[in-house]
């Protein structure tokens, strides 16, 4: 257990940061699941109105630093990519 008053700080400190990280990981990983629910279902137009959410989440979630930049677009150019794929 923290006995200083600045460890007992940095503890309130990370778990405040602690529940902004998973709520915006939860975030991120919610619009990616709906685009996947919606191509594995094969309805093409709600994949792409799903994808209209999830790209801007996944580069928000590169830019505060949750995943990687990289990280992102690859997501993002698969995703498009099984998208593509159920045709038009």
């Amino acid at each position: 257990m923290a006995t200083t008053k600045s460890a007992r700080k940095v503890i309130r400190l990370i778990a405040r940061r602690t529940a902004v990280n998973k709520a915006r990981q939860s975030r991120m990983r919610n619009v990616v699941g709906k685009v996947e629910d919606a191509i594995t279902a094969g309805d093409r137009t709600k994949a792409l109105e799903a994808m209209k959410a999830a790209e801007p989440a996944l580069m928000r979630a590169a830019r505060q630093g949750q995943i990687h930049r990289n990280a992102a677009h690859r997501k993002i150019s698969r995703l498009t990519r099984r998208i593509a794929k159920l045709g038009k």
